[in-house]
């Protein structure tokens, strides 16, 4: 029991100390500016209306990008391009990844414009049978 508690000890100090010791390796190390990112593609909404329903977005995402009880919400208000790139580049949730040769980067840029193209919906406030 006491090797183990001396051995979390030693575990939780050099964890501690770790930063500090990174942080002086690389403050003497020169790092060159981050790459400016690239600028996400302007969008076509009325292609990315027909893109989202034959890539099939509509049967997890619904019809509007509302959501689902299977998927999120991604619209309205739509989420910027460059995070959309990413995510579906490389989701994290049941989403399956779709690369750049399934999704060009064009055609996920006009399936983003639709969804900004798409009203918001109505506050519950203005829907007179929620106010009852």
């Amino acid at each position: 029991m006491a090797k183990s508690l001396r051995s979390c000890r030693t575990f939780l100090a050099a964890a501690l100390l770790l930063p500090f010791a990174c942080a002086g390796a690389t403050a003497q190390t020169t790092v060159a500016p981050a790459a400016k990112p690239a600028e996400a593609p302007a969008g076509n909404a009325d292609n990315g209306k027909r893109l989202f329903a034959s890539y099939g977005c509509y049967e997890c995402h619904g019809r509007l990008g509302q959501g689902t009880a299977v998927a999120p919400r991604i619209g309205p208000p739509a989420i910027p391009v460059t995070m959309v790139l990413r995510y579906v580049r490389q989701p994290t949730g049941q989403m399956p990844p779709y690369t750049a040769k399934v999704l060009a980067d064009q055609d996920l840029a006009d399936i983003v414009a639709y969804l900004k193209s798409r009203p918001m919906p109505a506050r519950a406030s203005t829907i007179p049978l929620l106010n009852q």
